[in-house]
């Protein structure tokens, strides 16, 4: 689905052109066109593959999705693939946008995501000055946009984390908070695994052999890069803590076992005291004078609840009671 089809000279926008129109602004070198697509459809990538002449494999990856975040060179060109790890209510939705840059077009192709690039084509169009880069900056400004969205998901699981450590002393709380640290734990990982893969391919621009794209505006693709280490270090020290919080639960989950064991054990002693009396008067042998005490009854129960109590006693002041 077109979203936007629009044509740039001098970093000023001169106006929104047809499909059938692209060959003949591209075709001039002091323009560059910027055409945004939304759940493209193979019919319309192969459109854009001829307009563009667009390299068959980027063509074949934007087409099947799910691609690792990368930033490949083909030729003259540059191909990027980003995630768009998103909010949608407790769940995290992953979307995708792939980005072919040339030195007089920028296609991006956004899928399985609702929030569009409209504010990055405004930034770019009151910023005529930092336009006239060309495509270089629209692929800055499009992968800073995506960057910037990852700083709220950030805050989220943080958020989250805190209310998970509140509850960690709770008493029968550990079960569920193993489970939300689990579930927390997965959101994390799919930030991870957005961020850490992309945080290298932009690398790339900002050292090294630079592409002649990107030549001129290095110093932006720089500071996105430093965003991505704050972000990828930010994953990494709440993956740390989780695997903490959770070592503490099980922790928890087995002193809580154990304070029950001992319970039980505590118990078991007391009865089985009980029991050995009560064993020892039941075997009704002939020559058992107590038997035939006229006080004998209340005198057992007295030493049997005695023994019972002073073992309650003992087993109370150990904490096992």
């Amino acid at each position: 689905m077109l979203i936007n089809c629009s044509t740039y000279q001098e970093g000023a926008k001169l106006n929104d052109i047809p499909i059938s129109a692209i060959s003949d602004f591209v075709s001039r070198p002091d323009c560059f066109v910027w055409v945004a697509l939304r759940d493209a459809s193979d019919a319309e990538l192969a459109e854009m593959q001829a307009e563009f002449g667009l390299h068959e494999l980027a063509v074949e990856d934007a087409s099947h999705g799910h691609q690792r975040p990368k930033i490949e060179e083909y030729g003259e060109s540059l191909f990027a693939v980003m995630h768009l790890v998103e909010l949608d209510g407790e769940e995290l939705n992953v979307g995708e946008v792939n980005v072919f840059v040339g030195k007089n077009y920028v296609l991006s192709v956004r899928n399985r995501s609702r929030h569009g690039f409209l504010g990055v084509r405004e930034r770019c169009e009151r910023e005529p000055e930092l336009l006239r880069h060309g495509s270089g900056f629209v692929l800055y400004a499009l992968l800073d946009a995506v960057v910037d969205r990852y700083f709220p998901v950030i805050d989220a699981l943080e958020s989250e984390l805190e209310r998970v450590e509140e509850q960690i002393f709770a008493k029968g709380a550990a079960r569920s908070n193993i489970e939300r640290l689990y579930e927390l734990k997965r959101k994390v990982t799919t930030l991870k695994h957005a961020v850490a893969p992309l945080m290298e391919a932009a690398g790339k621009l900002t050292s090294g052999r630079i592409h002649h794209l990107c030549a001129e505006t290095q110093t932006y693709f720089r500071d996105v890069v430093d965003h991505l280490y704050r972000i990828n270090g930010s994953v990494d020290a709440i993956r740390d803590t989780i695997s903490t919080a959770i070592q503490v639960n099980l922790s928890l989950v087995t002193i809580e076992e154990n304070e029950v064991n001992k319970r039980l054990a505590a118990w078991a002693g007391i009865f089985a005291a009980a029991t050995a009396f009560a064993g020892i008067w039941g075997m009704n042998f002939t020559h058992m004078p107590e038997l035939q005490w006229e006080y004998g009854y209340p005198a057992a129960l007295a030493v049997i609840a005695s023994t019972c109590g002073f073992l309650y006693y003992r087993f109370k002041r150990a904490g096992w009671l």
